[in-house]
């Protein structure tokens, strides 16, 4: 009887072990709030589910980040990020996406034509190759011969927008334009390590080639493991000329919470052009590696989500106008 009681405690034992793996793979390292994902804008919510199956079940920040980037990417009503986004004035749909690990690989594609989910590809040119961003034809070439299928991203509702443009051809960003723009997230996984993706089809009907800060690392997107990571959105050539994401993070490394660091990016580029930043969009959204977040933006209206173990919310983000 005594060996038999030995046994069948031992079982309750390893039985109570077994059902607590799921919740340790949840649990964080300590003095974070992890796992945790953070998006740009409404569809970020979206976004932010599909990271977040990853993320929960002890996933990897990298493998959340290019999820949830997919999600708009592959929706068709979305008209800023990837299939059915609106075109260059040509008529051309050209995507821009890049991605960044914890060891701080990077990997980036721009103006790049008929694959649906340029954030993978600029995954795979991060793995695959001894660059860190291809364009146009050469990324095109790239991802066909990584088997992506080309499609036609240029749908009847973005081609019939981009037709009525073409009877005026006025080419003038507009903040907030249907409360989406590129998608840029961020995540920290149980195991303490951040990543970041941003992916976006660019301003609409804009000059053949163009490319904004999306693509670029330090601008559009950064992470370093040690102190946190940051994305933007909006006027690209804004934040590219405060190299705007790399200027967040380090604003973090000195001390700065993630939304006092947004707040002094968004005040360096009322610096540059203070009349300009009355009439444009740009805004921050950032993430500590203590799993704290903040966001800032220059005019009202920029919204980000938050999926964490309590759930997802979405949030309107702090602004100077």
């Amino acid at each position: 009887m005594a060996n038999q009681e030995l046994s069948r405690r031992k079982f309750i034992q390893l039985t109570a072990a077994a059902a607590a793996v799921p919740m340790a793979a949840l649990a964080a390292k300590p003095g974070t709030s992890a796992p945790l994902v953070i998006s740009t804008w409404n569809f970020g919510f979206q976004a932010n589910e599909a990271a977040w199956s990853i993320l929960s079940k002890g996933g990897k920040a990298i493998d959340a980040v290019e999820a949830g980037a997919r999600v708009p990417e592959g929706d068709p009503k979305e008209t800023s990020v990837g299939l059915g986004g609106l075109p260059d004035r040509d008529g051309h749909v050209t995507l821009d996406a890049c991605i960044m690990d914890e060891h701080g690989n990077i990997g980036s594609v721009a103006c790049l034509e008929y694959i649906v989910h340029p954030v993978s590809v600029a995954r795979k040119v991060m793995e695959k190759t001894p660059h860190v961003m291809l364009v146009g034809e050469g990324a095109l070439q790239f991802a066909l011969s990584n088997g992506f299928k080309k499609e036609n991203l240029l749908t009847k509702d973005s081609e019939k927008a981009w037709k009525e443009w073409l009877k005026k051809k006025k080419y003038k960003p507009v903040a907030n334009i249907e409360n989406h723009d590129t998608i840029g997230i961020l995540a920290l996984d149980a195991h303490g390590d951040l990543a970041g993706a941003c992916t976006t089809s660019g301003m609409a009907y804009k000059m053949r080639g163009r490319v904004g800060d999306s693509p670029i690392i330090g601008a559009g997107l950064y992470v370093d493991n040690e102190v946190g990571a940051a994305t933007s959105t909006g006027v690209g050539e804004e934040v590219i000329r405060i190299v705007g994401c790399h200027l967040v993070v380090e604003l973090m490394r000195q001390g700065h919470s993630p939304e006092a660091a947004c707040k002094l990016a968004v005040e360096r580029i009322i610096q540059k052009n203070p009349s300009k930043a009355k009439e444009i969009q740009v805004g921050f959204l950032a993430l500590n590696k203590n799993g704290d977040y903040g966001a800032f933006c220059l005019q009202k209206g920029f919204t980000f989500a938050v999926y964490q173990p309590s759930g997802n919310t979405l949030s309107d983000s702090k602004s100077i106008f």
